[in-house]
């Protein structure tokens, strides 16, 4: 049996507990046995490299040097790193480091909540998003600086809230993304702005493809 570790918590607005029990679900459905951590002190047990799959749930926060080197050092050595929305795309502002290994970072929502935006799927064929078509949110529409390295699944196009970036024209964004970090696959959603958002089937089902191909 796979073993899958989600740490949850750092600004409630995302519902941390609530989108957790939702990701676990899916993991246990999958057949993982599942640890949930409030602490990040769980990243700096001497076990985490035993994990198949690491699952950050923490928007903001702060995370000490030591617990860093040791999350990434799994990732590196064959863990997989997969998650959705500022639970991942927006953890830990201040280290640098781990937006390297995630692939990029939010930077901001134009319109805020409440935004209606497509999703685009970028190839119906490929495992991650096979058989799925466009689909539309009503959320947040998250606005990343990304890594060139990464491979992208899926895309919205801004702008559709107005803005100072507006005169800029139509830009593709980045929705859901993998990369490599050593040995470890990184997989990554920028939907799931509350636990209504992550229950759509679209986005269970892009974190379901997501959550299995990261692991190890």
């Amino acid at each position: 049996m796979k073993k899958a570790l989600i740490f949850q918590g750092g600004w409630d607005g995302h519902e941390p507990e609530q989108v957790a029990s939702i990701l676990e679900g899916i993991l246990i459905e999958e057949g993982f046995s599942v640890n949930v951590a409030d602490s990040l002190a769980v990243l700096t047990e001497e076990h985490l490299p035993e994990y198949d799959l690491i699952v950050p749930n923490w928007t903001q926060g702060q995370i000490e040097d030591d617990q860093l080197k040791a999350l990434m050092a799994a990732i590196e050595t064959g863990t997989g790193l997969a998650g959705l929305h500022g639970g991942m795309g927006d953890s830990f502002r201040m280290a640098t480091d781990y937006q390297f290994m995630v692939g990029g970072q939010w930077v901001a929502h134009p319109g805020n909540d409440g935004v209606r935006y497509t999703v685009q799927i970028k190839d119906r064929n490929h495992p991650l998003t096979n058989g799925m078509a466009d689909f539309e949110v009503e959320s947040e529409q998250y606005y990343m600086h990304v890594d060139p390295a990464v491979s992208v699944h899926a895309t919205t196009t801004f702008p559709i809230a107005d803005g100072p970036h507006a005169v800029n024209g139509s830009v593709e964004m980045p929705v859901v993304w993998t990369k490599k970090w050593g040995k470890g696959n990184v997989y990554y959603c920028s939907l799931g702005h509350v636990a209504k958002i992550v229950r759509m089937p679209e986005v269970m089902e892009l974190m379901r493809k997501g959550m299995v191909w990261a692991a190890r």
